[in-house]
């Protein structure tokens, strides 16, 4: 019998450390009149590349993101991103509507696990279950906007498996999460140092 994941706190902080390559991340997810508001400061040094971001991502009340706004120094210098979405799979970034991104319903940043916990408390699978997930997703190091088609699999209560096609390769990643959906360990890359409320 699958255990549903807990209604998600009103306000939740958590610290990551990157497995693989120097990294950090501190972050935050609260509930807002208007749905939830995710955000945090990462510092990665990947592929010879040192940025240091922060972001904030709005999603509504049935966790479907609708703005994603990244800003920052990549190599010292400046890097700005504000993607929009209307929820129904429609983007725009500054603006300007980006036709290869619809049908996406999720932001992945690809420099933190925070974005990982959307798909998560909006599919709410059930154990066992499978189902796919197209994602305007922000490559890193690149720092690349994309659509990505994924696949969330909920292999246990707290375990999910993440499977996707990035230029042709099959990637494939254990994320053990929380009774939140929380991701406290995304194999290979990163782990939760503190995670409030526990």
């Amino acid at each position: 019998m699958s255990v549903n994941l807990l209604p998600f706190p009103p306000s939740s902080r958590i610290r990551w450390r990157r497995l693989d390559v120097p990294g950090h991340e501190e972050a935050h997810i609260s509930r807002t009149d208007a749905g939830w508001l995710l955000s945090g400061e990462v510092h990665a040094e990947e592929s010879g590349v040192d940025a240091w971001l922060r972001y904030t991502i709005k999603c509504n009340p049935a966790w479907r993101t609708l703005t994603a706004a990244v800003g920052g120094t990549v190599d010292g210098l400046p890097f700005s991103l504000v993607l929009t979405a209307d929820g129904a799979g429609h983007w725009a970034r500054e603006g300007i509507p980006v036709a290869e991104l619809n049908g996406a319903l999720d932001v992945d940043l690809g420099f933190t696990p925070a974005t990982n916990t959307i798909p998560i408390r909006r599919l709410s699978l059930e154990r066992g279950a499978s189902a796919p997930v197209r994602t305007a997703w922000l490559r890193f190091p690149e720092l690349r906007v994309e659509p990505l088609d994924q696949t969330y699999t909920r292999e246990d209560d707290l375990r999910f498996r993440y499977d996707a096609s990035v230029d042709g390769a099959p990637f494939i990643a254990r994320l053990d999460t929380d009774q939140f959906g929380r991701v406290m360990r995304y194999e290979g890359l990163w782990e939760a140092e503190l995670a409030d409320p526990a």
